[in-house]
C-alpha cells in the first residue's frame, strides 16, 4: 500500500512515541470519524459536490459509518471494515456507478476540504491527499 512510509519513520521502539501509522500521526478514531463526517457533511451542503450526493444512497448513516471503517483500516487503523465486508476491491465495488473524472473531482473537493479542517499536520494531510487522489483516479470507470 505504501501508505505507512507517508511518516518516514522507523519501526517503533518500546520507548518510541513516534506514531507508526498514518492512523496515529493523525490522532485514531476520533480524528478519522471526523473526517468522514466532515466528508459526507461537506457533500450533503456544497453546491460543488451537487452530482456527486445524487449518486449515494439516502440516508447517508450506514454509509458515512461504512467509510469511516474503511478509512481507519486504509490509515493503518483497526481493520473492522475487511472483518465485516470482507476485501474493499474498491473498483469493482465502484462498478455499478459510472465514476467519471467530474464525480472523482467533486469527490476529492469534499476530501480536501474535510482533511484540511480535521487534520492538523498540513504536510501528512496533502501526502494523504495525494495517495487519496491516486486511489481515485483508480476508480474512474467512464470518461462521460
Amino acid at each position: 500500500m505504501g501508505l505507512f512510509s507517508l511518516l518516514n519513520k522507523s519501526k517503533k521502539t518500546s520507548s518510541d512515541t513516534t506514531p507508526s501509522t498514518p492512523y496515529e500521526a493523525i490522532g485514531g478514531e476520533e480524528t478519522v470519524k471526523l473526517i468522514a463526517n466532515r466528508f459526507y457533511d461537506i457533500m450533503e451542503q456544497d453546491p460543488m459536490a451537487e452530482e456527486l450526493l445524487a449518486i449515494h444512497p439516502q440516508p447517508m448513516d450506514r454509509i458515512r459509518h461504512v467509510f469511516f471503517l474503511y478509512l481507519t483500516m486504509w490509515l493503518g487503523g483497526p481493520n473492522e471494515f475487511e472483518k465485516q465486508f470482507g476485501h474493499p476491491r474498491l473498483r469493482a465495488r465502484h462498478l455499478g456507478f459510472a465514476v467519471t473524472p467530474v464525480l472523482k473531482r467533486q469527490w476529492m473537493y469534499c476530501m480536501r476540504k474535510a482533511m484540511l479542517q480535521s487534520v492538523h499536520d498540513i504536510t501528512l494531510a496533502e501526502k494523504l491527499l495525494e495517495a487519496l487522489d491516486q486511489l481515485a483516479e483508480h476508480m474512474i470507470n467512464t470518461e462521460q
